[in-house]
């Protein structure tokens, strides 16, 4: 007995809304955080020393358990001296440290942060040190600050990066997927408009 040509017409769209679920879910997983604010800004001359250096993102940072694990934030001169005790801070979007900074010159930020979708996100940044008067230089350290000997972020002894960061899909191969996916639910919804059209066209039996 034939299968009737709706009910296959109705499965074959049940596929395609399912395929199209996947895929929807699929490209926002892939979302980074990426930032939106930082203190102070790349490139900026900074005449004063701020309470916190903060890098803020476009969204809630995953804070696992609130104890801040992953997140780096580093600040270094031109000869390659840390500054800072290397604890971070998490606030939502934010992380940030306390600010500390040595005799006037280039400096870089680098910040490492946990990104919503899991994956570890980092970035760089320079801005140029001009202290008032009367500023006292901090010392720096020639080694990574270890937030005063606990195991905290910058406690692993080696710059950012050092560590392993977790398995992402690569761009070009999801954006594949994702236009496959689009080309398969394009054919598939034509194929059933077809077929539907095909049906209700067909005469009915001569008397």
């Amino acid at each position: 007995m034939p299968v009737p040509i709706k009910r296959i017409a109705i499965a074959g769209f049940g596929v395609l809304v399912a395929v199209g679920a996947v895929l929807g879910i699929a490209a926002p997983a892939q979302a980074h955080n990426y930032p939106i604010a930082t203190t102070p800004t790349a490139n900026e001359t900074l005449t004063e020393l701020p309470p916190k250096f903060s890098v803020t993102t476009n969204g809630a940072l995953l804070n696992i358990e609130g104890n801040d694990a992953g997140f780096a934030l580093q600040v270094r001169d031109s000869a390659g001296r840390y500054y800072g005790d290397g604890c971070v801070t998490v606030d939502g979007p934010t992380l940030a440290t306390d600010a500390a900074l040595g005799a006037a010159g280039k400096y870089t930020i680098t910040w490492q942060a946990i990104s919503t979708d899991a994956h570890t996100v980092s970035d760089s940044f320079e801005f140029t040190w001009q202290p008032p008067a009367g500023f006292t230089p901090s010392t720096g350290s020639a080694k990574v600050p270890d937030c005063h000997g606990t195991l905290k972020p910058n406690g692993t002894g080696t710059p950012i990066g050092g560590a392993s960061k977790p398995a992402s899909v690569d761009e070009s191969t999801l954006q594949a997927v994702l236009w496959i996916g689009g080309a398969v639910l394009a054919v598939g919804a034509a194929v059933i408009v077809t077929v539907l059209a095909t049906s209700r066209k067909k005469p009915g039996p001569k008397a």
